[in-house]
């Protein structure tokens, strides 16, 4: 068979990964988190020295990169010795359902709602923004409104 009519599939190089998109907002930071960032900054140039296959090599770069603009752009927030009301940097009790949870408002990059840190970004984090313990805020969920009761503000390391 002529090679006219075949694909040259395996000669083209693979194509490019996307980029991780960078969030618009301000790039707010614990200090847990600026450490997290610059321990994954390292992570990925010890990885990428070490590699040489150009697929991995290509996904750590443009990890590289992000990571590197997130620690460019970073804010470290010192967390306050006493709030008095939820704010970035803030660990917050909070009644919802009949539930009592404890949440913690970092940034977008610490952000894992799984252990109970969520983003400042957050739709959860943002309608309890300047709510004090006793307040009870009103947070549409799913088309509904639900009432979320803070019971304690405390700061957290």
């Amino acid at each position: 068979m002529s090679r006219a009519f075949t694909k040259e599939i395996d000669d083209a190089p693979p194509p490019p990964v996307p980029e991780r998109p960078v969030s618009a907002a301000r790039n707010l930071v614990t200090p847990n988190g600026a450490r997290q960032i610059e321990q994954m900054v390292a992570a990925l140039m010890q990885q990428t020295a070490a590699t040489s296959d150009s697929e991995v090599l290509a996904a750590l770069k443009r990890d590289l990169r992000y990571w590197e603009a997130r620690r460019s752009t970073m804010e470290i927030v010192e967390p306050s010795a006493a709030p008095v009301a939820a704010k970035f940097g803030t660990q917050v009790s909070i009644r919802r359902g009949g539930m009592v949870r404890d949440i913690r408002i970092v940034g977008e990059d610490e952000a894992d709602p799984a252990t109970g840190a969520i983003a400042w970004t957050s739709p959860l984090a943002r309608a309890l923004e300047d709510a004090a313990p006793g307040d009870t805020i009103e947070f549409e969920v799913a088309g509904r409104e639900e009432d979320i009761t803070v019971l304690s503000v405390t700061a957290f390391a």
